[in-house]
């Protein structure tokens, strides 16, 4: 392990000296917002109707990451601060062929019925990564309840509310992190202490922040958070690494499965910004399957390309591997309920346990309030490591969203998903090979 680790800090080092293409000065005089110059190349695609922020979510040292004032905090007078305070409900519904259960599908796990997806609050300072003369500092805290909460639960964080009575819904401190900004380490260095999102994926914890309302099959069942620290650098006007150090996936290092990971990740986007990939491991450790709990290790990469105004796609693949498992991963220890009966410690897989995932997004910009956006994707568990059954999925669907304004927008989408391999029914509880499913969330900013 601590070879691996050293491999890290190692390769981190050559990088950072690596010299950048081009003086970011030269060619970074874009103007975000008024009295504000970005020192990085912002997204390509338009704020609105998309819901990214950035290509591939990637924190973005020298631009101006404040969030938009929403109306909560625009109801209270507090508009002449960089502090902000916001939030959303995402409710949703679905038609299944499924009866009891849509699992592995996410975050539509309930089948034909309408539940709270999702009621979260942000508060966010982000610092001034932007200018190059002083140190800036800031923070970020997110807290969602709703059914979601399953997804994104790390053990030692209220996690007896999933992980020993398999509650519908329940609640999930799941961001909680300060930041702090040097401008003067490589060409600024921004510093993330704390409970954190793990990097990269296309797919997002959050419904406001997601091209689709359901997730791809490889989303459902890879990391969602890391407890930690990571350093994103800065390296020039196209390249930015990231270096960091967690006590692995979903789970707290004060946790008894805790175990340390490394991470390395580099983000690099084209000359003319019509390319973006971000990837490589975002775990590196033991890799030791520890007391009823994952440690995943993956390596992940995302591709973002823009052929036009009009269509884009994005592009993720991954590896994750681990050892000693149990089948169907970490241990949910009941009860059962009708939406999900698969509780209590699956069978012991001897070995390196892995699984390969895969996903396309591609959108068509139809107006400044609409898009549609189709995905196709894959997921490989040959061992039944992730979902409980050894097979391999797809799943295709096709969605349509619509903003009504800047706060509400609803998006319906319809999906086929299959297992492939003989003899295996992973769907509605464990009867059924493939799964058809119309489905649709109304999100409201507040």
């Amino acid at each position: 392990m601590k070879k691996q680790l050293l491999t890290i800090v190692a390769l981190a080092a050559i990088a950072l000296n690596v010299h950048a293409q081009q003086d970011s000065t030269k060619v970074n005089k874009v103007k975000v917002k008024k009295d504000t110059v970005a020192r990085s190349l912002p997204s390509p695609l338009p704020s609105l109707p998309f819901p990214t922020s950035d290509w591939d979510g990637a924190p973005l040292v020298g631009a101006d990451a404040t969030a938009p004032i929403y109306p909560l905090q625009k109801a209270l007078g507090l508009t002449n601060t960089r502090f902000r305070f916001y939030g959303w409900v995402d409710p949703a519904g679905n038609f299944s062929t499924s009866k009891h259960s849509n699992a592995p599908t996410s975050y539509d796990l309930i089948p034909n019925g309408v539940v709270l997806d999702q009621a979260g609050i942000k508060f966010d300072l982000q610092p001034n990564t932007v200018q190059t003369d002083h140190v800036s500092f800031g923070f970020l805290s997110t807290t969602i309840f709703g059914t979601d909460y399953r997804y994104t639960t790390g053990l030692g964080y209220f996690s007896n509310q999933l992980l020993q009575h398999n509650n519908k819904y329940g609640f999930d401190p799941a961001e909680m992190y300060g930041l702090i900004y040097f401008p003067k380490i490589a060409d600024g260095m921004l510093l993330k202490v704390g409970r954190f999102i793990s990097p990269a994926d296309i797919e997002a914890q959050w419904a406001t922040d997601n091209y689709l309302y359901s997730h791809s099959l490889m989303f459902t069942v890879d990391p969602y958070t890391f407890t930690g620290v990571q350093a994103t650098f800065k390296l020039g006007s196209y390249w930015q690494l990231e270096v960091g150090l967690h006590g692995g996936n979903d789970m707290a290092p004060w946790s008894q499965s805790a175990q340390l990971n490394g991470l390395l990740m580099a983000r690099w986007v084209s000359h003319d910004n019509d390319d973006s990939i971000y990837g490589g491991i975002n775990s590196l450790g033991n890799g030791d399957y520890t007391r009823g709990h994952d440690d995943l290790q993956m390596v992940v990469a995302t591709w973002g390309h823009k052929f036009n105004e009009t269509f884009h796609m994005m592009t993720e693949a991954y590896y994750m591997w681990q050892y000693h498992a149990l089948t169907g991963g970490t241990v949910i220890n009941g009860p059962a309920q009708p939406f999900l009966t698969g509780v209590g410690p699956g069978v012991p897989i001897p070995g390196r346990e892995n699984a390969i995932g895969a996903v396309n997004y591609f959108q068509i910009l139809v107006s400044k309030k609409d898009y549609i956006s189709i995905r196709n994707d894959a997921l490989d568990d040959p061992q039944a490591g992730r979902t409980g059954y050894a097979t391999w999925y797809s799943s295709h669907t096709i969605g349509f969203v619509h903003y009504f304004n800047d706060y509400i927008r609803i998006r319906p989408e319809i999906r086929y998903e299959r297992a492939y391999a003989d003899g295996i029914t992973p769907y509605d509880n464990g009867t059924k090979k493939d799964q058809y499913t119309a489905a649709m969330d109304l999100i409201v900013r507040f």
